[in-house]
């Protein structure tokens, strides 16, 4: 099982970057109704499969954000 909650966590990640999903979706070449049907999707936005090989070797999935460093260096790691 995915523990995230996709959607709350890209919601979360457009305050704090003070952007909305329309500019998020424009930032990346696509419309605000695709990003918004991705991030509602509750199976897809990971692989269904590599889920299940997880499950079955008895493991949930969390995903962590790690925020870019502009210059390519520091990481830090944010789990939600």
């Amino acid at each position: 099982m995915v523990r995230n909650n996709i959607e709350v966590d890209v919601k979360v990640k457009c305050i704090e970057s003070e952007i909305t999903q329309a500019q998020l979706a424009e930032n990346i070449g696509t419309t605000s109704s695709y990003v918004n049907r991705i991030v509602k999707k509750k199976e897809g936005v990971v692989n269904k499969t590599f889920v299940q090989m997880m499950e079955a070797l008895g493991y949930d999935i969390e995903l962590i954000y790690t925020k870019r460093d502009m210059e390519g260096g520091n990481h830090n790691g944010d789990v939600l």
